[in-house]
């Protein structure tokens, strides 16, 4: 690496949702930083596939077939990485009803993975470093959804709101063992979750966020895949409980 800060040589990182989207870009690109990388997901061909890319690369990758939501199966598949240095919580669904539509069944489903499935790996993750004596770094999954209300999001906005709270709660607790605790927070990104509608209504989605961004364009897996790996690095050694947002300028809270 060109810049010592963001060297990951000699590190273990643990990457949830790695079978493809955001969370296969950030396994390959902490391997590209030097990491060793563990990749868990459900899908199995998925992961066979980012394993592949990574040893193309030279990189060493591990995989785990798992549901987030089995906190004993993570448990065993953060176990089985050792002395763990970087934890990244990708994984997640989208889910979309409106407020009367959504049922019990729809919370249930969405809050287990997006939001269940983060403090898991969190959990786990810090108690591995904890044990190892790493001052490791964790890196959450939140959405651009919690600083705007969209219709129909009402499940998946919650639950990434949640994982805001669960992140700054972290990184107040574990800040004294030496662990760093943040999320990103992205805008409209092209993974296989987003292309989820029919062309033509795809097109005129991509247009509106393209025609929001001062920068012109939609987000690629590569844009987030970088700000996970600069809270996962030495760079940004001194943030905890923060909340990066690549989205093209799209949101501009205050």
């Amino acid at each position: 690496m060109p810049l010592p800060a963001y060297d990951l040589t000699g590190r273990t990182a643990f990457v949830t949702g790695a079978a493809g989207g955001i969370g296969r870009a950030t396994a390959v690109l902490l391997a590209e930083a030097g990491a060793t990388v563990h990749c868990a997901d459900r899908d199995a061909v998925g992961l066979h596939g980012t394993r592949a890319l990574i040893g193309k690369q030279g990189g060493t990758a591990h995989t785990h077939t798992l549901d987030v939501t089995d906190r004993a199966a993570l448990r065993t598949a953060v176990g089985d990485a050792g002395a763990l240095h970087v934890m990244a919580a990708i994984a997640g669904v989208m889910h979309t009803s409106t407020v009367l539509e959504t049922t019990d069944e729809d919370l249930d489903r969405v809050f287990a993975v997006n939001f269940k499935g983060v403090l898991y790996a969190g959990q786990e993750a810090a108690r591995a470093m904890i044990a190892h004596g790493v001052p490791g770094s964790i890196v959450t999954m939140a959405s651009g959804a919690v600083d705007a209300a969209s219709p129909g999001l009402l499940c998946y906005s919650v639950a990434k709101a949640a994982v805001v709270q669960l992140t700054r709660t972290l990184a107040t607790e574990l800040g004294p063992q030496g662990i760093r605790v943040n999320a990103v927070a992205p805008g409209w990104v092209r993974t296989p979750m987003t292309q989820r509608h029919e062309a033509e209504q795809q097109r005129r989605i991509e247009a509106g966020m393209v025609r929001m961004s001062p920068l012109g364009r939609v987000g690629e897996p590569e844009d987030i895949a970088h700000t996970v790996l600069h809270l996962a690095s030495d760079a940004s050694r001194f943030m905890t409980g923060q909340i990066l947002r690549p989205n093209g300028g799209v949101a501009m809270p205050w």
